[in-house]
């Protein structure tokens, strides 16, 4: 297994176009989430973060701090994650939940006044609803009808 201590989440810049453009997911997975392509373009208070390993693209996820965000709850300083995804060929390497693992720091860097962390995982999604379980997300008891069927609404608390 590759060392994760070298995964570092930082914020989308041009040179990471490229690498991000040749991702790839099999059809079960990408029901759930979006490709990196499909978000080269950026609506004001949406932050692309792109999870690298050893400076090399490897996953990918949105963090809004947008009208988006009241859907799911009512904290004003709540941001929303969504469009998670690692390169299929970089699955199975620690890279998702290491990420998820050094998202509390980020964020607080980053966004200081976010003190929430909210996103909704579908009913059908086991490995992802297992990965934000593993990391400290917590169901909220909220639920939402997604694309595809009913979405848990999780929560992490930074402060």
């Amino acid at each position: 297994m590759p060392n994760t201590d070298v995964v570092e989440l930082k914020h989308f810049t041009e040179e990471h176009t490229q690498q991000l453009c040749t991702f790839e997911l099999p059809m079960e997975q990408g029901q759930f989430t979006s490709l990196p392509k499909n978000y080269l373009e950026i609506t004001e208070g949406q932050h692309r973060i792109v999870i690298v390993h050893h400076l090399v693209p490897v996953g990918f996820f949105l963090l809004h701090a947008t009208e988006r965000v009241k859907e799911y709850t009512d904290n004003p300083n709540a941001m929303l994650l969504t469009s998670l995804s690692i390169n299929h060929k970089e699955q199975g390497k620690g890279y998702a939940r290491h990420a998820m693992n050094i998202l509390r720091r980020f964020v607080l860097e980053e966004f200081p006044n976010c003190n929430e962390i909210i996103l909704a995982v579908n009913h059908k999604n086991i490995a992802a609803q297992r990965l934000y379980a593993k990391v400290g997300f917590q169901d909220t008891g909220k639920r939402k009808m997604g694309p595809i069927g009913e979405q848990f609404i999780l929560n992490f608390m930074l402060s």
